[in-house]
């Protein structure tokens, strides 16, 4: 089946909104004909308005970098997802490794952000992946597994139009190491091969799955090359027009 490459990149804590809008405003006219992948920008909270309104006719989607699972209340700091909709935001990363290592994220916490972001009409970008040490232990498909299994729980077939999985092996990220293209398709097709067990195998080929260990323009093309291999969460070559431009030019 043929799945569109989605190229979506994480600011991180990045960007305030002058600097914000100055990257989008670079990046526009670099990725405009590139209309085969779906382009996806993820800033801080406080730059979204100004990326947004940056970005707006444009290919460029925003999204944001997590989510409370609450409606409102009493969440100092927390963000819901009506509020982020109420921004233009279209996509949301959750469950990523950093606030998981940093911020106590379990796979329990992501479900139910996973589910009040599909319920709110937005796309879950639902972050996976192995630690080094989880690696070496042999660990990975358990590991994998229970992400996938935890973090999905009473997500549907139909709820799938709505998510995107990344893939983030760990001990990539910020490393400079690099999953080989191999060793990222085999934990792709992995991740595929769960998806199916969950909501069914047709579903499961329409799910996009994204690579998120160092993507690079010189590595992309071989990354997504491969058949489970359909996009990438981009963590530092965001932050430069030319770099990210460069993956999405990849992805088409």
């Amino acid at each position: 089946m043929e799945r569109k490459v989605i190229i979506a990149g994480n600011w991180k804590m990045n960007k305030d909104a002058a600097a914000g809008r100055e990257l989008v405003e670079g990046l526009k006219p670099l990725v405009a004909g590139l209309t085969d992948a779906d382009i996806v920008v993820c800033p801080p909270f406080t730059t979204l308005n100004a990326v947004v309104a940056a970005a707006a006719g444009s290919n460029i989607k925003v999204g944001a970098q997590n989510v409370h699972w609450a409606e409102s209340g009493a969440f100092t700091g927390e963000i819901s997802a009506e509020m982020l909709v109420s921004t233009g935001v279209e996509y949301v990363i959750i469950g990523h490794s950093e606030r998981r290592q940093y911020f106590g994220e379990t796979d329990e916490t992501v479900n139910k952000r996973t589910r009040a972001v599909i319920a709110a009409g937005m796309t879950a970008i639902v972050c996976v992946g192995e630690t080094l040490e989880e690696r070496e232990a042999g660990k990975l498909v358990e590991v994998i597994e229970r992400q996938m299994t935890t973090g999905l729980k009473d997500v549907t077939a139909t709820d799938c139009a709505k998510l995107v999985i990344a893939y983030e092996p760990v001990w990539a990220i910020g490393t400079g190491k690099t999953a080989t293209p191999d060793q990222a398709q085999e934990v792709h097709a992995l991740i595929r091969s769960i998806l199916a067990r969950l909501v069914g195998e047709e579903t499961a080929q329409t799910v996009r799955i994204q690579y998120g260990g160092s993507m690079k323009p010189a590595n992309a093309a071989e990354l997504l090359a491969k058949p489970d291999i359909d996009g990438g969460l981009i963590g530092g070559a965001a932050l430069k027009a030319g770099d990210f431009a460069g993956i999405v030019a990849a992805g088409n």
